[in-house]
């Protein structure tokens, strides 16, 4: 029998609110390059472009497992990307709590390409703890 997940609303806010928690104050390193293979994963040759840092209260509440983040602060490029990934840390800028894509569109993070020397923002973060899972 196959795996199915189905939890409720009120569970999955659970889960994304605590983890949120854990993103207070903390950073979201933005690279190019391959994303590493698990947020454990030791970083590669991956370019660090940018680093931006999240409001005291990083995320707005979940709503049915959605996490949107609050304001974040905008960095200075240090290296010329394109985006396609960014590790998000907690406000020790040490402890990763997650790894997530990046780019113009369609992604976690929505930041387009830019140059070193260049004040860099975020158009929007979010972040969905699923509702369903399915097994192998």
């Amino acid at each position: 029998m196959a795996l199915n997940t189905q939890m409720a609303d009120a569970t999955v806010n659970v889960q994304a609110d605590a983890m949120a928690a854990l993103c207070n104050g903390g950073f979201i390193d933005v690279y190019d390059g391959a994303q590493a293979a698990t947020a454990d994963t030791a970083l590669g040759t991956q370019v660090l472009g940018v680093s931006l840092t999240l409001n005291a209260t990083a995320f707005a509440a979940a709503v049915s497992g959605l996490l949107t983040a609050n304001a974040i602060t905008a960095g200075v490029a240090g290296n010329a990307i394109t985006p396609t990934w960014a590790r998000v840390y907690r406000s020790n800028h040490t402890t990763v709590v997650m790894d997530v894509s990046a780019g113009a569109s369609g992604a976690n993070l929505t930041i387009g390409a830019f140059t070193a020397g260049t004040t860099v923002s975020a158009t929007s973060f979010t972040h969905d703890v699923r509702n369903a899972t399915t097994g192998i």
